[in-house]
């Protein structure tokens, strides 16, 4: 079969969840309640940080930045799974195919590093307390921040510019919601080795390394927590690192159990639907989870909404 080059091909097709014409009304309005609520939940979030000055912390500044990639990493792939849907077509563009590339893996790539990150801070706070503000000064979150959106950006940078190098031949659908990495890379004809191997080499170095460091973060939390002789304050210590540890084991554990499914099983449209669990529900839930369980948050949230009403 003769190749055609990159160039030529001008569209993918995406075959979503389901072709089922009965279930894409269902599809629609229960993926569209779950991205208002990831976005609304996550606004507020922000909201409540930004107007409350008792929250001006670098826990809150890192937490903000999440709930704001968060709102940047599902507005890549659902509206246009909305779309599709409503309109019953299925096309999407080789540049936006690229374009949805590089921006989930960018924004995915700056969550793994901000949880990270958060972690440290958890660390720093509980492990170190007397040097807390000295250590994690404003310059230094800054520069942290920077260090999570230039990784992410190269990474995405790497894998995009290596798929730019393939040629395709005449089947170009993929059996998911989005333009996933692996689903375009398994429609090329032409030979994909060194985009496996970026993709082994970077899942390595900016997945299982962030994922170490986390959980050797909170291996010296834990020893300093149970050091802490009274019950109350060990009680206060497990409930500022609570909800963070609560997010990590979401979008960890999803992540792998993704991964898991797409191992055990060859079906491409099983992993699609397990897949919504990290792309859609996780950034939906971590709102409600630091909304619920941090009584901070709680307070500043009550405080934006009672400002809200009264000012209408």
């Amino acid at each position: 079969m003769k190749q055609r080059n990159q160039t030529a091909v001008s569209e993918f097709i995406l075959l979503g969840l389901s072709e089922e014409g009965d279930l894409q009304p269902l599809l629609l309005w229960q993926f569209l309640s779950m991205y208002l609520l990831t976005f609304s939940g996550n606004l507020l979030i922000i909201l409540a940080i930004v107007t409350d000055s008792r929250l001006h912390t670098p826990m809150y500044f890192f937490l903000s930045n999440l709930s704001f990639v968060d709102i940047c990493y599902t507005s890549t792939t659902i509206p246009k799974m909305l779309l599709n849907i409503q309109t019953q077509g299925k096309v999407i563009t080789y540049a936006g195919c690229l374009s949805q590339m590089y921006f989930f893996m960018l924004f995915v790539g700056v969550d793994n590093f901000l949880l990270t990150v958060m972690a440290y801070d958890r660390f720093v706070a509980i492990c170190h307390p007397l040097h807390y503000m000295v250590i994690m000064n404003p310059k230094f979150c800054a520069s942290l921040l920077l260090a999570c959106w230039v990784l992410s950006v190269l990474d995405s940078l790497l894998h995009d510019l290596l798929v730019l190098q393939l040629s395709f031949c005449t089947k170009l659908e993929i059996p998911h919601f989005f333009c996933e990495l692996n689903q375009v890379i398994h429609l090329a004809c032409s030979d994909t080795f060194f985009n496996n191997l970026a993709i082994y080499l970077t899942s390595g170095l900016l997945g299982f390394i962030p994922l170490i460091s986390i959980l050797y973060s909170y291996s010296r939390i834990v020893t300093s927590i149970l050091k802490i002789p009274s019950s109350g304050g060990k009680y206060k210590a497990f409930s500022t690192c609570g909800s963070h540890l609560l997010v990590v084991s979401l979008f960890y554990g999803t992540g792998f159990g993704v991964y898991l499914s797409s191992a055990a099983s060859q079906n491409s449209r099983t992993t699609a639907i397990a897949s919504v669990m990290y792309t859609v529900v996780t950034p939906m839930l971590n709102p409600f989870i630091y909304g619920l369980r941090n009584r901070d948050i709680k307070l500043a949230l009550r405080k934006l909404l009672s400002r809200k009403t009264f000012s209408s």
